[in-house]
């Protein structure tokens, strides 16, 4: 069975594995709720410790997505990769995880997901670069068809209902995370001269705009790019490196960070059509305008 042909359902993985996935081991692992990617205890704790979301990853368009940070977790693929380009080769490393990162100020400009450590024979470091990791944020209800597939946990499980059926919003995640990341953190470790990654899924990095690419040699900053590649009979689904981008800081961020501006004429008619309100004694806000959205 190949689980990208007649989906009829938006759940990829659930506690794990996919909901075709009918063996003993991925029984226990939705029975007891647990996670299988490392996560800081052995259960699943997305959303909430006592009932958690354990969807890992949801299909969009025919292709699992991964919504669950923690799913990049899979063998620490993520962080012998990043490894490999922040260090030079028979580096001894590790890594330590959620490092918070102070500005000049003392001010927090936010933690970063996983510092890459390289040391020497006594322990003292020696060097040090970092590694953000990017799932995407869902619109739509998920708890719907979660809550259903658990009350008839079947691999024929079937959810078709139309109304907010969960997607990825890819727009929010770069703007409303990855983007402000980049800006904080990247800005402090690009001052202090250290590489940094970023892993994300390929469909997410392909709605950012193009980034200039260099050799690997002449990189400071590399985007990592990751897929859910399913075997063959669909009853696992493994992290695989797709494609590493090998860029610079600055040309990333000056990208990234850049906004392409709509028509100036529409904007300029607007300001005209609330100038003109106002000078009449108009009210120029519209009711909805004042509606604040959380």
């Amino acid at each position: 069975m190949n689980p990208e042909k007649n989906i009829a359902q938006p759940l990829a993985e659930v506690f794990g594995f996919p909901i075709a996935n009918k063996s003993e081991r991925a029984k226990r692992y939705k029975q007891n709720k647990l996670c299988p990617y490392n996560n800081i205890v052995s259960n699943c704790t997305k959303n909430s410790i006592e009932f958690p979301l354990g969807v890992c990853s949801i299909y969009h368009k025919q292709a699992p997505v991964i919504i669950c940070p923690i799913r990049f977790r899979e063998d620490w693929i993520i962080i012998s990769d990043a490894a490999g380009f922040i260090f030079n080769k028979g580096a001894s490393w590790t890594h330590v995880g959620e490092v918070r990162l102070n500005d000049k100020t003392g001010k927090s400009a936010g933690n970063i997901d996983y510092v890459l450590v390289s040391y020497d024979d006594k322990g003292r470091v020696i060097d040090f670069g970092s590694l953000e990791v990017q799932s995407v944020y869902i619109s739509g209800n998920l708890t719907g068809p979660f809550t259903a597939y658990l009350e008839n946990p079947s691999p024929k499980f079937t959810w078709n209902k139309a109304l907010k059926y969960p997607k990825p919003d890819y727009l929010s995640s770069s703007r409303k995370r990855l983007v402000p990341q980049i800006i904080a953190k990247g800005s402090i470790l690009k001052q202090w001269n250290k590489k940094q990654v970023v892993a994300l899924q390929t469909k997410f990095y392909e709605t950012l705009p193009p980034l200039p690419e260099v050799d690997k040699g002449k990189s400071d900053f590399a985007f990592f790019l990751y897929d859910l590649v399913p075997d063959k009979d669909g009853q696992k689904l493994s992290l695989k490196l797709q494609r590493v981008v090998y860029t610079n800081f600055k040309s990333a961020l000056e990208q990234i960070a850049k906004f392409e501006a709509g028509s100036v004429n529409e904007f300029t008619k607007l300001l005209q059509k609330k100038l003109d309100a106002k000078r009449t004694g108009v009210s120029d806000i519209k009711e909805d305008e004042n509606i604040v959205v959380e």
